[in-house]
């Protein structure tokens, strides 16, 4: 029974090293930046990696022609937008983590770790509806 010690450790050493990867790749996404955009650049989301939103710039001609609801569909449009390219920024950096092996599971847990927001190579759709696409 003690004799697999030794490889025990080394199985540590490698959950160790392989969650310092993680927490760096966090830290690196945190820092990237996507933008989704609607209507010709009328309406601009900024996310960054891990799918969170930091700015939002609205044409001022846009607010100014008075129609909430072509706004609204504008707004839901570069946000989902900016939701996909940083999913595939995430799926990215996942890729490069594992070397490019699919190790089952992972997504799921990267998605957990990362808020709950599945990558762009599987799980679907953010929160179970259909993303709305710019025609």
């Amino acid at each position: 029974m003690l004799k697999d010690l030794p490889g025990l450790g080394a199985l540590f050493r490698q959950a160790q090293e392989f969650g310092s990867r993680l927490h760096a790749m966090t830290d690196e996404l945190r820092n990237q930046r996507v933008v989704g955009s609607a209507g010709g650049g009328m309406v601009e989301i900024e996310v960054n990696g891990l799918v969170e939103v930091l700015r939002c710039r609205i044409d001022p001609a846009t607010v100014s022609q008075n129609d909430r609801e072509m706004l609204e569909d504008l707004i839901v449009v570069a946000v989902n937008q900016a939701i996909s390219k940083a999913k595939e920024l995430h799926a990215e950096k996942v890729r490069g983590l594992t070397g490019g092996i699919p190790l089952p599971g992972l997504e799921q847990a990267m998605a957990k770790f990362l808020g709950g927001v599945p990558s762009a190579e599987g799980d679907g759709p953010v929160g179970g509806k259909d993303l709305p696409q710019e025609t």
